[in-house]
């Protein structure tokens, strides 16, 4: 069976380490592309390419402004994936409880001994 393309949602295109990190540096405010290919050392062409997969599924919303092209993050598009990822919030809430009984058990051994 033939591959998902990576455009076909934010969590496919999210998948890829790169593209992740071009979202965290939008995370800070707007970026021109060359600032992007500076702080990934990636060469222009492959950071072009993954911002166009995340424009694609709306992670990033681009602007001319003279000759560069600059990015921002549009977090609604990834309001999918936070969705998705609340589902499981209450299984970390137990397992930080769970944590915490034992460090409180931790601590009560150690000042009884």
């Amino acid at each position: 069976m033939a591959r998902a393309a990576t455009t076909a949602d934010a969590f496919n295109a999210v998948a890829e380490p790169r593209r992740r990190e071009i979202l965290d540096a939008l995370s800070e405010g707007e970026r021109p592309v060359n600032e992007l290919v500076d702080l990934l050392g990636l060469a222009q062409p492959h950071v072009s390419r993954h911002l166009r997969v995340l424009r694609e599924v709306g992670a990033v919303v681009v602007r001319d402004e003279g000759r560069h092209r600059v990015y921002r993050l549009n977090p609604q598009a990834l309001k999918p994936i936070h969705d998705w990822v609340a589902g499981y919030r209450h299984l970390w809430e137990e397992r930080f409880e769970l944590l915490e009984d034992v460090l409180e058990d931790l601590k009560e051994s150690d000042t009884q001994e």
